[in-house]
């Protein structure tokens, strides 16, 4: 769509976040989106989620509320929406729609020198980290699904989704990093995975980390966040980022301690009915 293509630009400029996520631009593609467009503004219903993006010339004429007010009468079933970046605009319509805050999703941030202190280290007795086989999808599949069981957009990722993001241009099988077990018995099964992901020569993401809930406790999420991290600065990356629930204190604090921070900026809201 090279309307849209062209207003997500002018916003991700204006904003200095781009104005969807991936999971929407996905499905945009797949064509399981409902867009409805009119006077500079555009909305994108997935299933019960909105998103709405004015363009930022036209700004601050009630075109969003108007076209809020329209998504919900020909979309009841809708009843949750992001604030990417946590605009102001965004906060001012929810308090006027009556929609309350339920969810942060923070970014945090990894510069140069510190990505490039962090060296991987040795995995335990019993545990191999090597990068992504085909073999190793079902297993994938199961850690990913177990590690994400609550979480509303990573647990849903099947073999469809998996193979979607896998055919997307920045995958790349040698960063998609897993910890495989050797112990007798139990002779390669997935312990869990980091799976990283490059915007751009310099930028680079930690897209996933999950450790199978049955293996937690052993220091895995912090062996495979280094290696990844490793991994990306070895290739050249010179600034990391990576998305976590505010209230996810444990993720928080490794990530933290790892020499991530987080900037009131990088905070993507969710607002419901």
């Amino acid at each position: 769509m090279p309307f849209l293509d062209a207003l997500v630009s002018r916003a991700e400029a204006a904003d200095g976040v781009a104005p969807f996520d991936e999971a929407t631009l996905m499905d945009l593609r797949a064509g399981r989106v409902t867009t409805l467009q009119h006077d500079g503004c555009v909305a994108l219903v997935r299933g019960e989620e909105l998103s709405l993006l004015v363009d930022p010339p036209v700004r601050g004429r009630g075109l969003g509320g108007a076209m809020a007010e329209q998504v919900l009468a020909e979309h009841p079933e809708v009843s949750r929406a992001w604030s990417h970046g946590n605009h102001p605009a965004a906060a001012a319509l929810a308090a006027r729609l009556g929609w309350r805050r339920v969810r942060d999703l923070w970014v945090m941030r990894l510069p140069g020198g510190a990505a490039g202190s962090v060296a991987p280290v040795d995995p335990p007795a019993g545990i191999v980290v090597r990068s992504w086989r085909p073999e190793d999808r079902d297993e994938l599949l199961r850690v990913n699904a177990a590690a994400f069981a609550s979480h509303p957009e990573q647990g849903a990722m099947d073999a469809d989704n998996l193979a979607a993001r896998m055919s997307e241009p920045w995958f790349d099988p040698a960063g998609l990093i897993v910890a495989i077990s050797q112990d007798e018995g139990d002779d390669g099964r997935m312990l869990g995975f980091h799976w990283t992901k490059r915007h751009s020569a310099e930028l680079g993401e930690v897209y996933v980390v999950a450790v199978d809930p049955a293996a937690q406790g052993r220091g895995l999420g912090k062996l495979l966040t280094q290696a990844g991290l490793a991994h990306l600065a070895e290739g050249g990356v010179r600034e990391t980022i990576l998305y976590v629930e505010a209230d996810n204190t444990a993720a928080v604090a490794t990530y933290t301690g790892l020499g991530f921070t987080h900037a009131d900026a990088d905070t993507h809201v969710m607002y419901a009915r």
